[in-house]
């Protein structure tokens, strides 16, 4: 008995496509504004300098360290975070959460001793 093939509709093929996603649907906007040393992600702004907590879950913003290029350069400081690119690492109100991931980042940063800020 000959073997019939059935191949799937158009509408079928549409729907196996939009049920496996597309890249762009887990893909965050992010725009970079110099001026104001803010980040907005998704219509929320947050700014790149101040207190700083670490998370692994739910962060504001998505980080990955590079040693050449970065977006930011990023200073630790104990207190006084004032200027832009400065972060005070603090476990509680924080002003920005920051997770640090190795793909998709929305910002690439690199921690430096001196001159911080949008580069």
């Amino acid at each position: 008995m000959p073997t019939t093939r059935v191949w799937p509709s158009a509408a079928a093929l549409a729907a196996i496509l939009l049920l496996a996603g597309t890249p762009s649907s887990h893909a965050r906007e992010a725009s970079l504004n110099a001026a104001d040393c803010r980040i907005e992600i998704d219509g929320k702004s947050f700014p790149l300098k101040g207190k700083v907590a670490y998370t692994q879950s739910f962060p504001d913003l998505k980080v990955k360290v590079v040693s050449s290029f970065p977006h930011l350069k990023v200073k630790t400081v104990e207190s006084f975070p004032d200027n832009c690119g400065e972060w005070q690492v603090v476990d509680s109100f924080p002003d920005l959460k920051v997770q640090f991931v190795d793909s998709f980042p929305d910002l690439e940063i690199e921690f430096v001793e001196s001159f911080p800020g949008v580069r």
